[in-house]
């Protein structure tokens, strides 16, 4: 594959920096346009997503799932609750802790397709094979452990 113009004249880690931060304004884009249309944020989407493909999750577990820390997770899980798209119940298990799952409106939201940032992605990986799939997850999966370490 050869390399662009651009990527020469600014060395693999700018050339590629640049590729992350295109992604990432892409995922906030389409993201805000959710909100405008839906009432909902891709990222509050996800957890919407995984709570209805594993209904009676708790909050934890869908924290750890999103990669997110708990209490970052629990911004998002207040903010689709305030909108009527989820509900919490006490685990019988654990009083401490809360069990998740859908509304109806939340079960209406998690069935629309068209416009999603999942959907975006889907057609995406539609296009590649396997393979380089798995190459793409362990190499955002090394970026988001560096990125993360705690370099002080």
């Amino acid at each position: 594959m050869e390399e662009s113009n651009d990527e020469a004249k600014l060395g693999k880690t700018l050339g590629f920096m640049r590729h992350l931060w295109a992604l990432a304004h892409a995922l906030q884009s389409r993201s805000k346009r959710m909100e405008t249309a839906f009432g909902i944020t891709g990222q509050q989407r996800l957890a919407l997503r995984i709570i209805g493909r594993l209904p009676g999750l708790a909050a934890g577990e869908a924290a750890e799932l999103m990669r997110l820390h708990p209490s970052t997770f629990t911004g998002i899980m207040q903010r689709i609750e305030a909108r009527g798209l989820i509900e919490r119940s006490r685990d019988d298990a654990d009083g401490r802790r809360a069990r998740l799952s859908l509304t109806e409106r939340g079960r209406d939201l998690n069935d629309l397709r068209a416009g999603t940032v999942e959907e975006a992605i889907r057609r995406a990986l539609a296009r590649l094979e396997p393979e380089e799939i798995r190459v793409a997850e362990r190499v955002l999966d090394t970026l988001s452990q560096e990125l993360e370490r705690d370099d002080g």
